[in-house]
C-alpha cells in the first residue's frame, strides 16, 4: 500500500502571513539610469549636491531693481528709474543695477548685482527711451526665487522607500542625477506541477486528461502587478527527481519560489517531500477555503511558497497571502481601490470551522446599490475568474451571511468594473450575439430554471427562459426569438434516426442536457406524450434509453460529443448541427424569451438589451432554425 501525507494541524491565516513575512523575498538593489528608475522605489536616502536653483532669478517678466528706490511709488505718484539694460533667461548678466536704475529682466534670468527684486511688466510703463515708470512699491525678494529656496545643496531631497513618479523624476532631473540606486524587484520564479499539463498554444489531448496550464500565467500577471519580476519555468511532472531539479533551479536564480498543484495530502503529490529534504517546511496546510493544500518554507537562500491546483484556489490564495509580502518587498502601497463595499444579495450559509475566501460577484440594483452575489462553481473552474470580482472574507465562526448584509469586497484587481447588466439563463448562440450589442455585459449560462429562480429572487437584471417555463414568476418580457431542437446526429445520419422512439427502441448511445436547460425540459415534454401514445409511464422510456442521464451543460457540447465519435446521438439545436457539419433529426420549435426583472427595467445595461432586441431579426439572421418573433 502506498503512504500518504497527512496535512499537519492546520494553521490559522495569521500563521501563514506571519510565515511568509519571516522569509526574505528582497531582491539585491541596483543602479539604475533615470530614464528606467519610474515606478522603481529608492533603496537610500538621497541629498541635494546643489543649490535647486542655483541663483536668484525672476520669477517674474518686469525690471530689476533696489526694493528701497521703489518706497513710496503708487499709480498717482510712480517713481521713474533709469534702464540700465536688459538679462536674458539663459544669460550671464553684463548689467550692474545701481541706485536710481532699473534693468529689464526675463522670467527665469539671473537676477543682475545690485538688484534685490522685480517689478511686475504689468505696474510700469516706458518714459522715452531710457527711463521707466514704476507704479508700485516692492520690498527685497519680491519676485525673486533666491538661490536654494526649492532646495538647498545638502538638503534631504528623497528618503529610501520613496516610490519614483514623475514627480520625482523632476527634482532628479533638477538635481542633475542621471542614475538612482533602488531596490531590487523580487524575482519570482513560478513552476506549475503536474504530468497533464500544457501550454497554451501547444498541442492538447483531452483523451489523456490534459489541460491547459492556466496558474503559470495568471499568478505571473498576479507578480508583476505586485510589483515583482516573474520568471517561467517547465512543468514539473508528479515525479520527485524532476521536481527536485526543476524547483533547485529556481532557487538558485529566483528570490521566491511559486509553485502550484502538488500539495494536497496524495500519495502523488510529492512537492512537500522536496521541501523537507532540500530546504525548511515551515507550514503544511491553512485553515482557509479554498485553498487549504498550502506550502510555505524555503529551498537554499530563497523563499517558497506552494499554491493549490485549482486556478481559483492559487489565484485567492496568491492574492491573500503572497502578493501583499512582494509589494513589501518592492515597496508598493496596497492599492487604495483595492475593496469596495456592498450588500449580500442572497443568504449563503457555511458551516466548515475554517475562514472562507468566497468569491463573488458584483451588480448595482435599481437604486444604484452595490449588490454582492455568491460565484461558486467549486476552485477547479477556471471560469470562476472572470465570474468573479473578488472575495469576501468569511470568518470561521460565521455559519451565514444574510440577505441585505453588509460586506467588504476585496477586489482581484483595483480595474474592476461593474457589469453594466447582469442576466442568468439559457445558453444560446443568439444570445451571445445578443449581448455584443451591450457594454460590459455578464451572463451566467446556468439554465432556464435557474434563470427563472434567480429571477424570482430578485438577483439579476433579465433571466432568458427556453422552452416551456413558469409564467407566473413577475417579469416584463423585453422580446426574444425562436429556435429549432432535435437530435444532433453524425453527417449523412448514418444510423437512420427519425426521432425519439428510435432512441427508446435501439442501442444508441444518447447525450443530454443538464436538467436546468429548456431543451432538458421540451425532451421531457415529448417524451411524455410518447408514453401517453404508448400507454406507458414515462420513466420507462426514459430509463431504456442508453446515456439519458449523461448530461453536460453547453448547449454545443452534446453535438461535439457526436463530433469526437463518443456518442451516436446529441440533445441541440439546428444552427450547432449546421455550424458543425453534422446532420439533423427536428423535434419541435422552442420559444426564447428576455425576461426582465421589473424593478429594473429602466437602467442603462437593460435598455441596452432591449434596443438590441428591437433588432433580433439582425441578430439571428443566419443561425439555421432561428427566427424572429
Amino acid at each position: 500500500m502506498s503512504s500518504r501525507k497527512e496535512f499537519r494541524d492546520l494553521a490559522a491565516p495569521e500563521e501563514a502571513h506571519a510565515a511568509i513575512a519571516s522569509l526574505s523575498l528582497a531582491g539585491d538593489a541596483e543602479t539604475v539610469p533615470l530614464d528606467e528608475a519610474r515606478g522603481r522605489v529608492l533603496a537610500e536616502r538621497l541629498d541635494a549636491d546643489l543649490d535647486v536653483p542655483g541663483f536668484d532669478r525672476a520669477s517674474m517678466d518686469g525690471y530689476a531693481v533696489r526694493a528701497k528706490d521703489t518706497f513710496g511709488a503708487d499709480e498717482a505718484d510712480p517713481v521713474t528709474l533709469d534702464l540700465a539694460g536688459a538679462v536674458h533667461a539663459g544669460a550671464e548678466p553684463d548689467v550692474t543695477v545701481e541706485s536710481g536704475t532699473c534693468a529689464e529682466i526675463s522670467t527665469g534670468a539671473v537676477m543682475p548685482p545690485g538688484a534685490d527684486a522685480v517689478v511686475m511688466v504689468e505696474r510700469t510703463d516706458e518714459k522715452g527711451d531710457d527711463e521707466i515708470l514704476i507704479r508700485k512699491a516692492v520690498a527685497p525678494g519680491d519676485h525673486v526665487m533666491v538661490a536654494g529656496a526649492d532646495i538647498a545643496a545638502g538638503a534631504r531631497a528623497l528618503g529610501p522607500g520613496t516610490r519614483i513618479t514623475p514627480r520625482e523624476i523632476g527634482l532628479l532631473s533638477a538635481l542633475g542625477v542621471d542614475e538612482v540606486r533602488v531596490r531590487g524587484t523580487p524575482t519570482v520564479g513560478i513552476v506549475s506541477t503536474g504530468d497533464e499539463l500544457v501550454r497554451p498554444g501547444d498541442e492538447l489531448d483531452s483523451s489523456r486528461g490534459q489541460i491547459y496550464d492556466v496558474n503559470s500565467y495568471t499568478i505571473a500577471a498576479g507578480v508583476e502587478e505586485a510589483g515583482g519580476e516573474a520568471k517561467l519555468y517547465p512543468h514539473a511532472g508528479d515525479d520527485y527527481d524532476e521536481m527536485e531539479r526543476i524547483l533547485l533551479d529556481a532557487a538558485e536564480e529566483c528570490d521566491l519560489v511559486l509553485s502550484s498543484g502538488s500539495t494536497s495530502a496524495s500519495a502523488v503529490d510529492v512537492i512537500y517531500r522536496v521541501i523537507e529534504d532540500k530546504g525548511e517546511l515551515l507550514l503544511h496546510g491553512v485553515a482557509v477555503k479554498p485553498g487549504k493544500p498550502m506550502l510555505v518554507g524555503s529551498l537554499g537562500d530563497s523563499a517558497y511558497v506552494g499554491l493549490p491546483g485549482y486556478p481559483v484556489s492559487a489565484l485567492t490564495i496568491f492574492r491573500t497571502f503572497v502578493a501583499p509580502a512582494i509589494r513589501r518587498e518592492a515597496g508598493l502601497p496596497e492599492p487604495r481601490t483595492a475593496t469596495v463595499t456592498g450588500k449580500m444579495a442572497t443568504r449563503e450559509r457555511y458551516e466548515e470551522g475554517r475562514m472562507r475566501l468566497m468569491p463573488v460577484g458584483l451588480l448595482e440594483d435599481e437604486d444604484g446599490e452595490t449588490l454582492v452575489y455568491p460565484v461558486d462553481k467549486g476552485s477547479g473552474a477556471t471560469t470562476s475568474l472572470v465570474e468573479a470580482d473578488g472575495v469576501v472574507e468569511v470568518g470561521a465562526d460565521t455559519s451565514y451571511l444574510s440577505e441585505g448584509e453588509d460586506v467588504t469586497v476585496q477586489l482581484f484587481s483595483p480595474d474592476v468594473r461593474l457589469p453594466s447588466l447582469l442576466g442568468v439563463g439559457e445558453d444560446d448562440p443568439a444570445l451571445s450575439r445578443l449581448l455584443d450589442r451591450v457594454d460590459n455585459p455578464r451572463y451566467l449560462p446556468l439554465g432556464s430554471r435557474e434563470g427563472l429562480r434567480r429571477l424570482r429572487d430578485g438577483l439579476p437584471d433579465v433571466a432568458v427562459v427556453a422552452g416551456p417555463a413558469d409564467r407566473d414568476v413577475e417579469s416584463v418580457d423585453l422580446g426574444g426569438w425562436t429556435r429549432e431542437w432535435g437530435l444532433v446526429v453524425p453527417a449523412d445520419n448514418p444510423a437512420d434516426v427519425e426521432g425519439l422512439a428510435d432512441l427508446v427502441d435501439r442501442d444508441l448511445r444518447f447525450v443530454n442536457r443538464d436538467t436546468n436547460s429548456g431543451l432538458r425540459t421540451s425532451l421531457a415534454n415529448a417524451l411524455a406524450d410518447l408514453a401517453d401514445e404508448r400507454g406507458v409511464e414515462r420513466h420507462s422510456l426514459v430509463d431504456a434509453i442508453d446515456g439519458f442521464d449523461l448530461t453536460v451543460k453547453a448547449h454545443e457540447s452534446p453535438a461535439r460529443k457526436v463530433l469526437g465519435g463518443s456518442a451516436d446521438v446529441g440533445l441541440g439545436l439546428r444552427a450547432t448541427a449546421t455550424r458543425l457539419g453534422l446532420g439533423f433529426v427536428p423535434l419541435g420549435t422552442q420559444d426564447v424569451a428576455v425576461r426582465a426583472n421589473p424593478a429594473r427595467v429602466d437602467k442603462a445595461g437593460v435598455q441596452a438589451v432591449s434596443a438590441a432586441l428591437d433588432a433580433v431579426s439582425d441578430v439571428v439572421g443566419d443561425l439555421d432554425g432561428f427566427e424572429s418573433r
